[in-house]
Formats: C-alpha cells, sequence, structure tokens
C-alpha cells in the first residue's frame, strides 16, 4: 500500500508518517509539501526507508493530480480550508481516496471567514459540497472527512454511543487539546499552541450551528460555557468546555438528536480571557486606521501573542475527552460517557495532538486501504466504524496506548 501525506512537513502529517512507516503493508509513505528543506527534517527524524519527499504546490491542480495517482490513499493534514478543500478536490477528480483532518466538508462549507477557500468557476458554496460528493461517488472515491481527534474520535464515540441505544435524545462531546497543568502556568490565557493557531481563532468568532429542541439553530462559538471536573484515569482537574465548530457532520448524519453540541474543552480562564479579546474588537477582521495605517485587530493579536504561546523547553500537551449520549434502552434511560486523557510522548517527541490526531488519521487510511471501509462519496467517521470496525478502531488506537473509557449507567 502506498499512501500520500499532504503536509508532510507540519507536525500532525508527521505523526501519520511515524505511524503508517511502523506498518508492514505499506511500502511507501510520500511527504508532499513546498519546502524541501522542512520535508528532509522530517524524513531524517522518521529513519525510514519508506519515507519519499514530493515538493509540490498544490495549487497547481492538475500536477497535483498526477501526483495523486501513483498512490492508494491519502491523508490531508493540512491546516486552512484553502489548501483543504484545494486537496481534496483534486483528489476526488483523481479518483484517489481521501481521508481528512479538518471536518469542513459534510456537506455544507460554512460561509464565515472562509479563508481563501476556492470555489469552481460558476459555483456557490450550498453547491459546493453536493458536488463534491457527487464527483467523488462518480469517481469511485472513498472521502472521509473529519478523522483526527474532533472529529475523529470524538464523532466515533459518539456514534457508537448512539447506535448502542434504542433512542439517543441527547449527544455532547466535549474535547480540546490542552498545555499540561504546569505548562498552562507558563502561557497566557493558560494555553499552548498544539493546532494552527489562526484556524482557532477563526473557531472562536464563528456563528456555529447545533441542534436545540429537535431543530437546527446558529448560536455563537464560545457559548454555553459548562465547568465540569475530569476525574477518570486517576485524575481530579477542573476544566470548562464551550460551543465550537468541531463536529459538523452530525446535523446532517444524525438529524433525529434533539439536543447536539460539539464544545471545546480548557483549564479555567482561558475562555473568560478570549471572551475579553473579543469584546474589545481584538478579535476583529475588520482593519482599524492607526497613525493613518489600517491594521487588522486580530492579525496585530495573533502577530503579538503566537510567539507567547509557543511551547517552551519542557512544556508537554493533554487531550481531553468526556461525551455524553443520553437516551433510551430497553424502555428505561440511559447514558453513555466516553472519557479519554492523553499525554504527550515525550520519547519520540510526539505531541498529544499529535497521536491522537495524527495516530487516528493513519489508522483511517489504514482502513480505507485495506478495504475495511468502502462506502464511496463524502463519509463521516461516525459512520465508518460500527460495529466489528469500531471494534477493531478501538483496539487499534489501544495498540498506541490511547486509551478510551466508556461507562453505561
Amino acid at each position: 500500500m502506498k499512501i500520500i501525506v499532504f503536509g508532510g512537513s507540519g507536525k500532525m502529517g508527521a505523526a501519520v508518517a511515524w505511524d503508517l512507516v511502523k506498518q508492514d503493508d505499506v511500502t511507501e509513505v510520500a511527504l508532499v509539501g513546498r519546502r524541501k528543506k522542512s520535508l528532509q527534517r522530517v524524513k531524517d527524524w522518521l529513519g525510514s526507508d519508506k519515507v519519499t519527499m514530493v515538493s509540490l504546490d498544490i495549487a497547481n491542480s492538475e500536477e497535483t493530480k498526477k501526483v495523486m495517482q501513483r498512490y492508494d490513499v491519502g491523508v490531508n493534514t493540512l491546516p486552512d480550508r484553502r489548501t483543504s478543500y484545494l486537496t481534496a478536490q483534486a483528489a476526488v477528480e483523481a479518483g484517489l481516496d481521501i481521508v481528512d483532518m479538518l471536518e469542513e466538508f459534510h456537506r455544507r462549507p460554512d460561509e464565515y471567514e472562509t479563508e481563501g477557500l476556492v470555489l469552481p468557476k460558476g459555483m456557490g458554496l450550498d453547491e459546493y459540497g453536493d458536488w463534491l460528493h457527487e464527483t467523488a461517488l462518480k469517481n469511485d472515491v472513498t472521502f472521509m472527512s473529519g478523522i483526527g481527534f474532533a472529529p475523529g474520535i470524538s464523532n466515533i464515540t459518539v456514534g457508537e454511543g448512539i447506535r448502542k441505544l434504542d433512542r439517543a435524545n441527547i449527544a455532547i462531546a466535549r474535547v480540546g487539546g490542552i498545555p499540561s497543568k504546569e505548562a498552562s502556568q507558563r502561557h497566557p490565557l493558560r494555553y499552548m499552541i498544539t493546532w494552527a493557531f489562526r484556524h482557532v481563532l477563526r473557531e472562536y468568532m464563528l456563528k456555529v450551528e447545533v441542534i436545540k429542541g429537535g431543530k437546527v439553530v446558529e448560536v455563537d462559538a464560545m457559548s454555553d460555557l459548562e465547568p465540569f471536573r475530569f476525574t477518570k484515569f486517576g485524575k481530579d482537574e477542573p476544566l470548562e468546555a464551550a460551543v465550537t465548530p468541531g463536529m459538523p457532520s452530525f446535523i446532517f448524519t444524525r438529524p433525529d438528536l434533539k439536543e447536539f453540541a460539539e464544545k471545546t474543552v480548557r483549564w479555567p480562564g482561558h475562555w473568560q480571557g478570549i471572551a475579553t479579546l473579543k469584546e474589545c474588537g481584538l478579535l476583529d477582521l475588520e482593519p482599524v486606521e492607526v497613525d493613518g495605517v489600517p491594521v487588522v485587530p486580530r492579525e496585530l493579536l495573533f502577530q503579538t501573542i503566537e510567539p507567547r504561546l509557543r511551547p517552551l523547553e519542557g512544556d508537554t500537551d493533554v487531550c481531553v475527552m468526556w461525551n455524553t449520549v443520553v437516551g433510551e434502552k430497553d424502555g428505561r434511560k440511559q447514558q453513555i460517557d466516553y472519557y479519554m486523557w492523553d499525554e504527550a510522548d515525550t520519547k519520540n517527541d510526539i505531541s498529544s495532538m499529535g497521536r491522537v490526531t495524527g495516530f487516528s488519521a493513519a489508522i483511517g487510511a489504514l482502513f480505507v486501504g485495506r478495504g475495511l471501509i468502502t462506502e464511496k462519496g463524502i463519509v463521516a467517521p461516525e459512520d465508518c466504524f460500527d460495529g466489528e470496525r469500531y471494534d477493531r478502531f478501538i483496539e487499534e488506537v489501544e495498540k498506541r496506548d490511547i486509551h478510551v473509557l466508556e461507562e453505561i449507567s
């Protein structure tokens, strides 16, 4: 099996490749990026003769499609909507099965802050998702949208909880990458960058579709703030979660839910700090004049704060999950909770976010390449990992020392 990783010089792409080169049935892992020096650095770190490098500008769609035709499965780890969509579109047109981390595709790209998303000529956002789906169907392509942590493990576990019930009414996912408790004290907002930070700021400012009272409604990101204590895996930590746009596929795949939302987990104080920045206008994109010079507030904030949020020597991260599904089983109310607390692999220099996101995407690609997932078109993780496939997915993450706890009450 030959697998191509787009964004192969980034942290998520490197984590995907680290996992894939260890698989006996994977004969080549191609790292795609624009900078040969960055690709070489990742290749040297991987230390495997299975790794090849492809220097490519994915905006050149014809060249991208030619490269794709040499591989069996693609993994899209690109961090913004422009590059991610360009790659996904090239894949479905080229006939390459692909798994993607970003979550955006199922089935209506949201209209807020499109990040330079390029639409085919004469096509609007409302048509684009369906066109991608239909093109994938026509070309016999499996396009798994949103396989990583959130979306990814979160979708898969919530989907399993729903299947276990006769009727599910409520599904709330609480997921997030946070600095370790010690590292959180060394950074503003008790936060440390584990993911593309511009994309994080975007997600704090959007309108988000959730399900309330059985209807799809739009709410502000960061609404419905929920404090809780995480007490599993020997931990006892106060945390907070607020609504973000992390699992949009459920609006389409599980429309019968009465309540649904995805929330991002942070240390206490983070959301209050972000709310203050929002209130002051520092996350706005509309330029303001400073001494006659137009300045974009969010860009100024990004340039100022991003260096202070980079990991310092010895800093590590944690990925936290607490998902709840509530409904009925055999005529009685039942609740199913899924918990995870994952820490960085300091020995191999892989962040927890790299582990739970990259390894999950690698598993998704392996399942597609091995013929375990055969659905065509745009498919969501909650629909790909059912029955035996769910059990096998959990077995695979356990092999990678990522532990998911299920509790039924």
